[in-house]
């Protein structure tokens, strides 16, 4: 079986200027775990409930190493901005993951769900060339095993 035998069509997208508030909202009123971002029909990013949970989690101070009297940070001061950035954005584009993975609809469903498991992603856009065809996530799988299961018992 391939991807484009269980992908969704009909994608839900946001744009870099969509509020992440109208984001969430879209998120839970359709019960689906993310939501590709895209200009001229391109993902060039992804939210998902991950991205927007991580906004109610503490922020903590950066880290630093210390030797005698001073003190090494363990990550560069950009690096700190970029997660302040993260949790309290209010747009997309400040959010989003931007290295997203993706799959082709002529992939096998293996192929699928072993970037799934290995990479730890959910849900995964379906593109042909660089344009968004679909995206389907893990509930996707399982609606299909459920029906192979109906069918064979």
């Amino acid at each position: 079986m391939k991807v484009r035998d269980i992908m969704v069509s009909e994608v839900v997208v946001a744009h870099p200027d969509t509020s992440v508030n109208l984001v969430a909202r879209l998120m839970a009123g359709r019960d689906i775990s993310g939501i590709p971002v895209v200009e001229d029909d391109r993902v060039i990013g992804i939210v998902t409930e991950l991205d927007l949970i991580v906004r109610n989690t503490r922020l903590e101070p950066p880290a630093f190493f210390a030797i005698l009297d001073a003190r090494i940070p363990l990550e560069t001061p950009g690096q700190y901005r970029e997660r302040l950035q993260h949790m309290l954005g209010t747009l997309v584009r400040d959010v989003m993951t931007e290295k997203v993975v993706t799959i082709g609809p002529d992939e096998e469903l293996e192929a699928l769900a072993e970037l799934m498991v290995k990479r730890r992603v959910n849900p995964v856009p379906v593109v042909e060339g660089e344009r968004l065809v679909g995206i389907v996530s893990r509930s996707d799988i399982i609606r299909m095993m459920a029906r192979d299961l109906e069918s064979t018992g």
